[in-house]
């Protein structure tokens, strides 16, 4: 008995061991990233790439209404990419006479320097880059952004307020459930490990998997509007493109950012002249409601706000594109 009860034991030992083993082996391993879908290597095959200082920057650039002077550019999120305006894309082109959007440094299809202090600054001056290159720089741009974009967008807006040559001539601004606001910024508990997690970070990035970055994303869409495995795939692709999973860690100091710049930023919207909208998705946890609303009504009482339905969350423009779409254009035809 004695025996059989330390056989048991050695089992169940090893078993644990090569349950701890597995994830660490694997770690250290190259995994190679999932094959892109149909439709997320039409979307890069559709793109192109320009180099910000010796670094590749993907971006999307479509010619809509013929004749319109109108431009827009989108400014996505963290942790995904251009690719999540995928279903607004179509009806900006009806609108506008050029789409734009980008991929941010270390995000998406991007190049994804390590190591590498990631900024909002720098990626601010990517997007003036761009538009330079495009040879658009004098032109004036409508802004929409979302969740980490909103914040590129404020540094984007306090530029142009400091009238500083070369940077972009704004027209108008729209946000969406971005945590511009630090206080009521509720970041998911993977991201705060992630930033905060010193010496652990890069052992937590290499564990990254499928499995643990669709659980963390999940519950930030709403219950009746979440993402497909399909879906949730293209956005895995996009983050382990070019080992981006390695990169997570130094992108998130964009929360410190906000913090340490907080006067600069939120300044810069409180003192706004231009346009300037807000369309939210009111069952976020990253941003909740009514927090994040009454601060945002409070600082900006000139700005205007489209609250979607109830159980659009932090995503809206892919949980409701239509509702998105439909906002957007009418803050775009209210001037």
């Amino acid at each position: 008995m004695v025996r059989r009860d330390r056989l048991r034991r050695m089992r169940e030992w090893w078993v644990q061991v090569g349950l701890l083993a597995v994830p660490l082996l694997a770690a250290y391993l190259h995994i190679p990233p999932p094959q892109l879908s149909p439709a997320l290597h039409s979307w890069k095959s559709s793109g192109k790439f320009f180099t910000y200082k010796g670094l590749r920057i993907f971006y999307q650039d479509s010619v809509g209404v013929v004749g319109s002077p109108e431009i827009v550019v989108l400014l996505h999120g963290f942790p995904t990419s251009s690719y999540d305006w995928y279903k607004i894309w179509e009806g900006l082109t009806l609108r506008f006479h050029r789409v734009i959007a980008l991929d941010f440094l270390g995000f998406g299809f991007s190049d994804k320097p390590r190591p590498h202090h990631y900024s909002i600054f720098e990626q601010a001056s990517i997007v003036e880059a761009l538009l330079r290159h495009l040879g658009l720089q004098n032109r004036r741009i409508n802004l929409l952004s979302h969740d980490y974009g909103d914040t590129v967008a404020q540094e984007l807006l306090y530029r142009f307020k400091q009238n500083r040559s070369g940077r972009l001539t704004i027209k108008s601004l729209c946000l969406s459930n971005g945590g511009i606001f630090p206080e009521t910024h509720r970041p998911l508990l993977l991201q705060k490990l992630l930033k905060d997690g010193g010496v652990l970070s890069p052992i937590l990035t290499r564990l990254m998997n499928f499995f643990v970055f669709s659980r963390g994303l999940t519950p930030v869409f709403g219950p009746y509007t979440r993402p497909s495995e399909s879906e949730l795939w293209d956005m895995w692709a996009g983050i382990r493109n070019n080992d981006g999973n390695l990169v997570i860690d130094s992108l998130l100091q964009y929360i410190n950012q906000r913090k340490k710049f907080r006067r600069r930023w939120v300044g810069a919207l409180a003192s706004v002249t231009i346009p300037i909208h807000f369309i939210y998705g009111p069952l976020d946890p990253v941003n909740p409601y009514p927090e994040f609303l009454e601060l945002y009504r409070k600082t900006l009482p000139r700005s205007t706000v489209s609250i979607l339905d109830d159980h659009i969350s932090h995503y809206p423009q892919l949980e409701d594109p239509m509702g998105f779409l439909n906002a957007y254009m009418g803050f775009i035809n209210s001037f």
